[in-house]
């Protein structure tokens, strides 16, 4: 006979749950992909949660990719022509971009930090039969919390040093701001009130046009159009159909001389720092990019991106910078007359310590004294670093004249104390009542030796002379030299003017300067002026700000004459002096070869890979090449995350066809991502036994938003303003119900519909915990929002959304944040029922 058995699954109802089960075996659409039963619920619940983790790494490497091909998009330029009498024909041309800013942060980048949560609410409705589910619309909600309460309050607290933030943008931040509260009822008002947990055709296509209509009504608002008049562009011509930026700002030209000029300036003012010794050519480079970069307006989805790859081991869209050269940030790019007085006061940078030096050097390099006077003061002064003690050794030296003869020998410690600026010795004089000719000694300053000396530095000015005349003359004021060669990448020009024959009271002289071949105004600043001389002081200097120009073929000169003279004083032999200003061959060179290690750091720097290769390239490497900046975190993030960079390189980079097919292929990618998404949340919950709908609120809405979290705080510290940290929450934070829930909500209504097999033809959408966690999320919703508006008109909390003084700042972001972990508290009691609510 045939042997009929049948091989059948052993029988588990016997055996212990932990060993053989097939709990939570059927939550998921494409999860489990084997048979599980055999493993314990301890153990899957760990893979489970694993691979929720590394899901979610995916998702943001794929959503870098995705927001790099929206900015391509979003950055589309279009040429414009407008009048310009000056040119030949009669108008010229610029480039404007195409999407406008309020548009754009509405509709495209909305959705790229958004996509996630609206992928799973849509593939959860569609692969449940079109049956509403609660994790998609969970992680909407969950979501929208975690981004108003602690994105915004962190925004609050990151600020630094009392520093403030406001939104730019006043009036879409106000309709945004309604749209979210409103978004919110209006979800709640389908689900309790309109038709109880039945969402009809109409509420579905109603839900889904609120997005549209946001988008219009944000854009009618940032062209002022609610005020009764039209905004005007750039000369006077009417502005494009979303062309013209956020808070009515004009036609914007984007012309490549300005960003060469920045660039140019920035690179002379760092040649500077290279010439000096204090920095390499490679960091001032890389100081140059990153100052560039930083200084530059980003949107959100630049600090999105960015904030993705810091997270990932990715290349960084702002280049690493050695902390010892911080400092140059702060004057890189002041005036020359600024770099003049910083050239002058000589602040040494000490590499070994990290920081700044306190220098110290005597206030004049030549001091006079009648012998009859007793002493002499001399003023010793500091610079640089000062928030500590210093303490240098002063002494003095034989010249002509004698110690013990002429006068008393000094050598002592000198102490600066914490803040203190500015010492004086007294060395005495000795009186021989015998005549004698001019006489001098020298004063010096010696750094003392041992580790606690070594943050004190010996500036320029270190020796000073000091001459014992037999006179009481004022004294004859005459320039050092008939003429004066100085080089043109120095900001300042240092013209000495001595006092001879005398140097008693104090007394002054007028100078002027006179064009020879350089002009005042153009080569350098300087018309006239007055020098002034102290009691006993022999020596001054006129200080000539320099310009430097792009293009120096001769060298160049001006005549400066002295005029004049008050207090008795006279003018001595040399009354005029020439200053030559002539080219700098090294400083140029210097300045050329950081100009293209520049644009080759910028050129690195960019959003999107320049081809495949390239993309390949990064995607194998740590930090995307930059192995020299690489952290440990880089290392570990990048091992964790190298197969699915390898993955997603095979997508076309975005500059191919305008960054549409990256767009399109990175949305698919991103929708498969998320049905796996929703796959181990079901599951891993199920495991816990955690309700779907706080798995969706804590661990899924935790995990899409942490990459908005690192971005909007990046934003909220390198911009001006507040508009691209929370100023764009709210706008995110609508369109997640609007396309969120209002495409799975219409493609469900159509379908139950169109079925014949049934008499109920409407779709049912339980509201449970959604709704009671919809009406908590509002609640505080409405909290958060009057929190911000009051920090916005209350001078205590510095008239700004974001940062001001202190407390105040701690005091509001702890309160935000408070306002998550109630809401999350609350959802969680009515979930395991020890909140009973009935609608």
């Amino acid at each position: 006979m045939a042997n009929n058995t049948t091989t059948m699954m052993p029988d588990v109802t016997d055996m212990p749950v932990d060993i053989y089960t097939y709990k939570c075996s059927d939550e998921g659409l494409i999860l489990p992909l084997v048979n599980e039963y055999t493993w314990p619920i301890g153990g899957r619940a760990f893979i489970y949660l694993l691979g929720l983790l590394w899901s979610f790494l995916a998702v943001a490497i794929i959503a870098d990719i995705f927001m790099c091909s929206i900015e391509r998009i979003t950055s589309k330029t279009t040429k414009v022509r407008i009048a310009d009498p000056e040119a030949e024909s009669g108008y010229r041309e610029i480039d404007v971009k195409v999407w406008n800013n309020t548009v754009a942060n509405l509709s495209l980048l909305a959705l790229g930090t958004s996509a996630p949560e609206i992928l799973l609410s849509v593939i959860e409705i569609v692969g449940n039969n079109f049956r509403a589910g609660e994790l998609g619309p969970g992680t909407i909600v969950g979501s929208a919390a975690f981004n108003l309460l602690v994105i915004s309050g962190i925004c609050v607290m990151s600020i630094p040093g009392g520093d403030v933030r406001r939104v730019e943008n006043l009036r879409v931040f106000g309709v945004t701001a309604f749209s979210c509260i409103f978004a919110y009822i209006w979800l709640a008002l389908v689900l309790l009130f309109i038709t109880p947990e039945i969402v009809d055709i109409w509420e579905a296509v109603l839900t889904f046009l609120f997005f549209p209509l946001l988008i219009i009504i944000a854009y009618l608002t940032d062209k002022k159009f609610f005020l009764g008049k039209k905004e005007e562009d750039h000369e006077g011509t009417v502005g494009l159909s979303l062309v013209s930026g956020e808070d009515g700002e004009r036609l914007q030209a984007h012309p490549d001389s300005d960003g060469d000029a920045e660039l140019y300036n920035l690179t002379r003012n760092l040649g500077h720092e290279v010439r000096d010794g204090d920095v390499s050519e490679s960091e001032a480079a890389r100081l140059a990019a990153a100052k560039l970069s930083e200084g530059k307006q980003h949107d959100r989805g630049w600090y999105r991106v960015n904030a993705t790859r810091l997270l990932t081991g990715g290349r960084k869209l702002v280049p690493k910078v050695n902390e010892t050269f911080q400092e140059l940030y702060d004057t890189i790019q002041l005036h020359p007359e600024e770099r003049a007085d910083k050239d002058v006061a000589v602040m040494s940078k000490d590499h070994s310590a990290g920081g700044t030096k306190s220098v110290v050097e005597f206030t004049a390099a030549e001091i006079a004294v009648l012998e009859n006077e007793g002493k002499v003061r001399i003023g010793i002064r500091r610079y640089g670093r000062k928030d500590i003690p210093t303490t240098i050794h002063v002494e003095t030296c034989n010249g002509t004249a004698l110690a013990g003869e002429d006068y008393k020998p000094f050598s002592e410690d000198v102490t600066f104390a914490k803040d203190e600026e500015l010492r004086q010795v007294f060395i005495e004089i000795v009186d021989d009542f015998e005549w004698e000719p001019d006489e001098y000694f020298l004063v010096r300053l010696v750094k003392l030796e041992g580790e606690e000396h070594s943050h004190t530095a010996v500036g320029n000015c270190s020796i000073c002379i000091v001459t014992i005349i037999n006179d009481d003359e004022p004294g004859k004021l005459e320039f050092a030299k008939p003429s004066l060669v100085v080089k043109e990448s120095y900001y300042n020009a240092r013209i000495p003017v001595n006092r001879v024959g005398g140097c008693d009271g104090h007394v002054s002289v007028k100078w002027r300067t006179t064009d020879i071949t350089a002009f005042e105004g153009k080569d350098f600043k300087g018309r006239e002026g007055v020098l002034m001389f102290d009691n006993q002081e022999t020596q001054c200097f006129i200080d000539i700000p320099l310009y430097e120009s792009k293009k120096k073929e001769r060298d160049e000169s001006f005549a400066i004459e002295l005029g004049e003279c008050d207090g008795g004083a006279e003018l001595g032999k040399i009354k005029k002096t020439i200053v030559t200003i002539v080219n700098d061959d090294e400083f140029n060179g210097i300045v050329s070869r950081l100009l293209n290690l520049t644009i080759a750091n910028l050129d690195s720097l960019q959003l999107e890979s320049s081809s495949w290769v390239e993309q390949f390239r990064e995607a194998m490497n740590v930090n995307g090449g930059d192995i020299e900046n690489a952290t440990f975190l880089d290392y570990i993030m990048h091992f964790l995350t190298f197969g699915w960079k390898i993955i997603f390189a095979f997508i076309p980079p975005s500059k191919y066809w305008g960054g549409w097919p990256t767009f399109l292929i990175s949305l698919s990618l991103i929708g498969v991502l998320t049905a796996l998404i929703g796959d181990l949340a079901g599951i891993f919950g199920c495991l816990i036994g955690l309700p779907k709908s706080i798995t969706a609120i804590t661990f899924v809405a935790l995990g899409t938003s942490m990459p908005d979290t690192f971005a909007s705080k990046t934003a909220a510290i390198m911009e001006k303003t507040a508009d691209s940290s929370v100023g764009n929450v709210n706008g995110s934070n609508s369109v997640n119900v609007f396309l969120g829930l209002g495409l799975p909500w219409v493609i469900a209504s159509i379908y139950w519909a169109l079925q014949t097999h049934t008499e109920d033809k409407r779709f049912h959408s339980p509201a449970g915990t959604l709704g009671f966690s919809v009406i908590v999320y509002t609640a505080c919703a409405i909290v958060a929002i009057g929190i911000l508006l009051l920090r916005r008109f209350l001078k205590p909390f510095g008239n700004a959304e974001l940062g001001g003084p202190q407390i105040p700042k701690i005091v509001s972001g702890i309160m935000l944040i408070s306002l998550w972990f109630i809401y999350v508290l609350l959802s969680v009691l009515q979930s395991v029922g020890k909140i009973h609510v009935s609608f």
